[in-house]
């Protein structure tokens, strides 16, 4: 479309493709996103999940990042210096399947998607600065990951070891606990196995009183949903350590294993002792004689997820391992068995089983006729008769010494006994596990360790980061073959130690992309920085990130890794903030017809085209309007043909004001100003509460005062209906970008509307002449009353009472009582 074609029509209709076709420019030129950053105003950081480059944009792009810029938006518009920067979180698993099939190196995919993305960001509209655009696949952005992975490292917080891991057969690469769903790869959804592997690991775990104890300073900004997730996952548990004595046996020597419980006060009702099947502690204690049952019982356990093996409606399996076990307390010998229902990587991979107390313990000792002990009077039922694990409080029986205690007595009680006996003691455990970070895959982060024969581990010199993924594999090269492709990289693998000049290797592994995820917020601070990951100055005049937004899908993820980043960057003297992120908002996601978007269900809805065909602002506004931001929204339900209608009438109102800019409003049409200043007082609470959904409403009936106002009213010349408009103009900005914009211009105001500041209201005109006081007979609506705000009870009542409604229905009957609440309402109970 020509030039003077987008002129002739924005001068003439409202057309949604003249306006984007004319004010991206505009605002590129006026640097109008881009932070003056010089300490002139307060500066407010707001920032959404980077988007990985899969492809174009799509619905749950639109919804996400429409959220995040109506903040954005204004807080400029309320004086803030805002920083709003974009970037790809670029690495990862999609990219490298995509190579293997199109024969060609994953950078090829990954870079086309993000400038197919950015292009699609552009035309939305977003108030972003795309100065500090940065990619995780850059080696200029990796160098800094590794320059972080070797800190963490010389802490000790980076590490190798053995260990039994998720692994998915499909893509040949270790997963995390978190990236396991339902026993399935959260990828491919191939079920997960298990592997043993050398695996490097961040230490998280270190972290785990902080992570859970910093919560409290996010009480109020972050969605409770979000903590109750962490907070589980990191799981602290307080109880005891215990040591149970494992006999020598003719070809066994005699073995401590310590378990973690958080009910030593049920000691005594312990009547067998459990390992993890898939523990190295099973395979140390196995009798010879049952080494072959364990062995087989190994190879089935090592196919199932750890869902599985929680469920509680799993038939319980287990092997004798041919060793008992002695109780510190009772003296008892308890036999030793291998079970799928514990797992080796909670507690101490072993259990004390007190079956009459615990369900799961309960369902194995009657699958292997193990017997039943009750030692907690609660009252109920005899486990061992109703087959139901009595659980909670009562009073301890059949425990010697802790006889007749309660529940936090026993507890007490016990620890102090087997701590005088120097056989345990009072712990803390936790759920959480140390971050699996390694990753058998080609595009990702490199880690930057070199293995030498003579000196071990070595760190790769800082002045020889990055250290770049090679060029040119490609194609079937990176096929999964169970090791990383980066393996058979000889030219690349093989290097001279940094330390003593010897012949050595690279560490063939990546890293997990969510390292990449961890810091990126730090990054765009001073993405240009040479001297470290960022800036330190940068960070104390921006961080914490003032509001956060993405999906809770989130919660547990990229959120605890992001948190457990920062406080070791803390702890680093780089920064001196604990949390990143001080409010966090989710958004819902984008369904049709009740349902998620999916190619099978055949319910998908193609972003471009629905921006093709209403429009940009339509969409935008349609995300908006239909829900609150965590809600979901069904866009089957919505309207946005109707939203660009609404537009459309809000934009002629510009074509319809007469009056200068600058026109003093004060001598305008009361009424209308009215209208307009309870507009304001009431989209400011609603978007300082995140009703964002509302404050659409509220600029919704403006508009419709407006075109009263200009037909039936005062007409467009009156001051009250600039202003009005105005203001319109200005809250559609947060929503409607191009719409506004135009509508700004018409008013003959200089671009940009986004520079313009949030309208202050007048409290005189906020406050309402009268209000309908609602009069009820017995609960009914009997009539309505215009009365003024500041009525009393007995006026309000004595004006009730005299209504011609009120008297005919009561018909002479007596009143038992008269319920005011001024100046709303009147209840009348007759007699």
């Amino acid at each position: 479309m020509s030039e003077e074609r987008v002129a002739e029509q924005s001068e003439s209709t409202y057309s949604f493709a003249a306006m984007e076709a004319k004010w991206p420019a505009v605002w590129d030129r006026l640097g109008v996103f881009t932070p003056k950053d010089d300490g002139s105003r307060e500066r407010r950081y707001v920032l959404d999940m980077f988007p990985y480059p899969s492809g174009d944009l799509h619905m749950g792009h639109a919804e996400a990042f429409a959220m995040g810029d109506v903040v954005a938006r204004y807080w400029r518009l309320k004086g803030y210096d805002v920083l709003h920067p974009i970037g790809w979180d670029s690495f990862g698993l999609p990219a490298e399947n995509a190579a293997i099939k199109r024969n060609a190196h994953p950078s090829e995919w990954t870079y086309a998607n993000i400038d197919t993305q950015a292009a699609s960001f552009k035309r939305y509209g977003l108030s972003l600065d795309w100065s500090r655009r940065l990619h995780t696949s850059d080696p200029e952005y990796y160098r800094w990951t590794q320059w972080l992975f070797l800190r963490f490292y010389e802490r000790g917080l980076a590490y190798r070891k053995n260990h039994p891991v998720n692994w998915c057969p499909k893509d040949q690469t270790v997963l995390a606990n978190e990236q396991v769903v339902n026993g399935a790869c959260e990828r491919c959804g191939t079920p997960v196995t298990k592997k043993a592997l050398n695996q490097w690991y961040f230490k998280i775990t270190d972290y785990a009183d902080r992570l859970l104890d910093d919560m409290a300073e996010l009480e109020g900004h972050w969605p409770e949903r979000v903590l109750a997730m962490q907070r589980n996952w990191i799981g602290r548990s307080e109880g005891a350590h215990v040591d149970f004595t494992v006999e020598a046996t003719d070809s066994r020597p005699e073995r401590t294993v310590t378990v973690f419980t958080t009910r030593p006060d049920t000691l005594y009702g312990a009547t067998f002792f459990v390992v993890a099947a898939d523990a190295e502690l099973a395979g140390d204690l196995v009798a010879p004689e049952q080494a072959q049952a364990l062995g087989e019982y190994q190879d089935r356990v090592k196919n199932l997820s750890e869902i599985e093996r929680q469920n509680t409606d799993r038939e319980k399996t287990g092997v004798f391992l041919g060793r008992y076990a002695v109780n510190p307390l009772s003296g008892e010998k308890l036999p030793v068995w291998a079970a799928d229902y514990v797992l080796a990587e909670y507690g101490t991979g072993a259990i004390m089983a007190v079956p009459a107390h615990d369900q799961r313990d309960l369902d194995f000792a009657k699958a292997f006729d193990l017997p039943v002990r009750p030692v907690l009077d609660t009252g109920e039922d005899d486990p061992a008769v109703t087959g139901v694990a009595t659980v909670g409080e009562g009073t301890i029986i059949n425990s010697g010494p802790l006889d007749g205690l309660s529940k936090a007595e026993g507890i007490a009680k016990a620890i102090e006994i087997v701590k005088d006996a120097g056989t345990g003691e009072g712990t803390v455990n936790y759920r959480l596990r140390d971050w699996l970070l390694s990753r058998q895959r080609f595009w990702g982060a490199p880690i930057p360790i070199i293995h030498c024969a003579e000196c071990g581990e070595v760190p790769v010199p800082d002045d020889q980061l990055p250290v770049r993924l090679p060029d040119d594999l490609r194609g079937e090269q990176l096929a999964p073959k169970g090791t990383s492709p980066l393996a058979a990289a000889e030219g690349w693998v093989n290097v001279t130690c940094p330390s003593c000049g010897g012949a050595a290797k690279r560490d063939t592994d990546t890293m997990d992309t969510f390292v990449d995820s961890s810091w990126y917020y730090l990054r765009y601070l001073s993405p240009q920085y040479t001297e470290g990951p960022f800036d330190p100055e940068a960070a104390k005049n921006w961080m914490p990130v003032a509001q956060y937004v993405g999906g809770v899908e989130h919660a547990i993820l990229h959120l605890l890794y992001s948190r457990f980043f920062t406080k070791v960057i803390k702890d680093m003297g780089l920064i001196e903030f604990d949390e990143p992120f001080a409010a966090l908002m989710n958004q819902g996601q984008v369904l049709n017809g009740g349902k998620a978007m999916s190619k099978s269900l055949g319910n998908g809805v193609d972003l471009g085209e629905q921006l093709d065909q209403f429009g940009v602002d339509a969409v935008r506004l349609t995300m908006v309007f239909a829900s609150p931001p965590e809600d979901d929204v069904d866009w089957a339900d919505v309207s946005p043909s109707g939203s660009a209608k609404f537009l459309a009438r809000a934009w002629r109102l510009g074509q319809d004001v007469t009056s200068a800019p600058g026109t003093d409003p004060a001598a305008g049409d009361r009424a209308l100003r009215a209208v307009t200043h309870r507009t304001l007082a009431e989209a400011t609470d609603l978007l300082e509460s995140r009703k964002f959904n509302v404050v659409v409403a509220k600029a919704m009936e403006l508009v419709n005062a407006t075109r009263k106002a200009i037909d039936s009213g005062p007409g467009g010349a009156d001051p009250a209906v600039r202003e009005a408009v105005e203001a319109i103009a200005i809250m559609l900005s947060l929503f409607a970008p191009y719409t506004a914009e135009d509508l700004w211009a018409a008013l003959g105001r200089e671009p940009s509307v986004a520079n313009a500041a949030w309208p202050q209201h007048d409290p005189a005109l906020t406050v309402e002449e009268t209000v309908t006081a609602v009069v009820q007979v017995q609960g009914k609506v009997r009539d309505r009353l215009e009365v003024a705000p500041g009525i009393s009870e007995d006026e309000l009542r004595e004006l009730a009472l005299a209504s011609p409604n009120v008297e005919r229905i009561l018909d002479g009957r007596g009143i038992r009582t008269v319920i005011v609440r001024a100046p709303k309402l009147v209840n009348i109970v007759p007699a």
